[in-house]
């Protein structure tokens, strides 16, 4: 029986997947002390420190760095159980500290490097988050500033790694014990309201993700896996990401850039032989292939995920980068689909995988919740021993029904072989190139401009990154210039993927004959309204 004060899982479902060996009593707190004694002085991990130094660290090495950095952590004042928001990019400190924290049974509150003070001062204030760790400078942002605006607002400790090495005594860093079902991190939602809402991960749920992925995709000692996306997303640390590469004793390299020119060279010197993009940066990669110097040949598996990829560009992997293609789609929520080896080629091409486990449990349901025939299309809901039951601070009725099932809010389509397809989004969201942008978040932003009564939010096509934003603002008389209503938005303090790409003014919006409808319908008859003056523009 668990003694977690907060259960995340009905006590029904926990013995379920206990009692199946999905959740066994591994923790991230040993995870990497136990990978250390199983694979040595083999190569865990391969990246720059903040400063620009090259790092290479062998399991040994890399558990005793995180103890290291365990004893400084604690040193600080950082106990079990505090909750601490980690915006790191994709350097060796990620690693380290992630795992120190892990030892000392703190829970990590991901954020992404291009996360600014709205979305951050959310978190911190949101989870209870006791401190935050940056670094003083990502992508040339001055982000110790940016630190010290939280802090003002929240009174977060403020850690820099730049400035701090946490240095302690080995010993002060041993891990804790912690309970499997409790709480390991918090991660973000997509959102379709407002800012991201908060994932609440247990040690057991995450860590059957992970050993599950590994396996899927057939990693071992071997792998060496590159890493250009933001590595805290959920895609590149989980699926199988950084954790299934560690936990099958592979090698883990950390890019920092995911340009072409600079993660091909990086793929011959590290023979890296496994990756995983996003499809706008797949299909990049796939036009810069042509005019490349480098040896691309231990390249075996390329992953594509975070949104649809389209069949015709998905038909181009293997001929022009030479190697396996391997379709992913999932949610930090919980679910996670993969094409697997032995799919046939059109499965592989055609559909974004099946579920990793017999226990997931797969709905598709039309908008009356009634089921839909196999085939077409309709609402995902899902529920399994890896995804959640409700958000941090209660189950949000929306996304979660009486049974515990989440509703996703993709449109799929499910075939005879349990493969899905993805068709698109049901929820007012956009999916700008993997990236997921709340319209009601960017439209609350909008709306605080002196001069606009209201604004939708709303998605528009785009070759290259599937969907850019558009906002159709409202004004009265006086109109800011696009220019300045976009500065007037960084300056809320918001992630710049969130910063809308383009800008519609309008002098009325559509209502309906009572001259009323909803926010949803709105971006509905807006979203036609551009696509038709598009067209006209044709």
């Amino acid at each position: 029986m668990t003694s977690t004060e907060t259960r995340y899982f009905p006590e029904e479902f926990a013995a379920r997947y206990r009692a199946a060996g999905h959740w066994t009593d591994e923790t991230f707190a040993s995870f990497l002390a136990e990978a250390a004694e199983r694979f040595g002085d083999a190569e865990a991990l391969v990246a720059q420190d903040v400063a620009g130094a090259a790092v290479r660290l062998s399991y040994r090495e890399l558990d005793t760095a995180a103890a290291v950095t365990a004893a400084g952590l604690r040193a600080t004042g950082i106990a079990a159980g505090d909750r601490v928001v980690l915006q790191l990019p994709n350097t060796a400190e990620f690693v380290t500290v992630l795992f120190g924290l892990f030892r000392i049974g703190a829970v990590p509150v991901f954020a992404l490097p291009a996360h600014r003070r709205s979305e951050l001062v959310h978190f911190v204030q949101t989870s209870g988050a006791k401190a935050m760790i940056t670094a003083a400078t990502i992508n040339r942002f001055d982000h110790r500033a940016l630190a010290a605006e939280v802090a003002a607002e929240t009174g977060a400790e403020i850690l820099v790694v730049d400035d701090l090495p946490f240095a302690g005594d080995v010993a002060d860093g041993a891990p804790v014990t912690v309970d499997p079902e409790s709480l390991a991190f918090l991660q973000l939602s997509g959102g379709t309201t407002g800012v991201p809402k908060l994932i609440p991960r247990t040690h057991a749920d995450y860590l059957y993700s992970v050993r599950e992925s590994a396996k899927i995709c057939g990693l071992a000692p071997g792998a060496r896996f590159l890493v250009v996306l933001p590595v805290a997303h959920n895609f590149p640390m989980s699926s199988p990401g950084i954790l299934g590469v560690l936990w099958a004793g592979g090698t883990v390299v950390l890019g920092t850039d995911p340009a072409p020119s600079k993660a091909f060279p990086l793929i011959e010197a590290e023979k890296v032989t496994m990756t995983s993009l996003v499809p706008p940066l797949a299909m990049l990669w796939l036009q810069a292939v042509p005019g490349t110097t480098a040896d691309l040949g231990s390249l075996d598996v390329l992953q594509v995920g975070g949104a649809k990829f389209p069949p015709e560009a998905a038909r181009r992997v293997t001929p022009e980068l030479g190697c396996r293609l391997q379709q992913v789609f999932g949610m930090a929520e919980g679910l996670v689909n993969y094409t697997r080896d032995d799919d046939p080629e059109e499965l592989v091409l055609g559909t974004q995988g099946r579920a990793i486990s017999p226990d997931d449990e797969v709905r598709v349901l039309d908008e009356d919740g009634a089921p839909v025939p196999e085939g077409d299309a309709g609402l995902l809901w899902t529920r399994g021993p890896y995804t959640i039951r409700g958000y941090l601070g209660g189950v949000d009725a929306e996304s979660f029904d009486a049974e515990g099932f989440y509703r996703t809010g993709d449109i799929v389509r499910r075939l005879p072989s349990g493969h899905l397809v993805v068709e698109g989004r049901a929820k007012d969201q956009i999916n700008r190139g993997g990236e997921k942008i709340a319209a009601e978040e960017v439209e609350n932003h909008l709306i605080a401009h002196p001069l606009v009564i209201d604004a939708a939010v709303v998605a528009v096509a785009d070759e290259f990154l599937g969907e850019r934003t558009c906002a159709v603002v409202l004004t009265g008389g006086e109109r800011p210039t696009v220019p300045e209503l976009k500065k007037f938005v960084r300056a809320r303090g918001v992630a710049e993927y969130k910063v809308p790409d383009r800008v519609e003014f309008v002098d009325e919006f559509p209502t309906t004959g009572v001259g009323k409808i909803s926010r949803r319908e709105l971006r509905r008859a807006l979203a036609d309204l551009v696509g038709r003056k598009d067209e006209e523009k044709l």
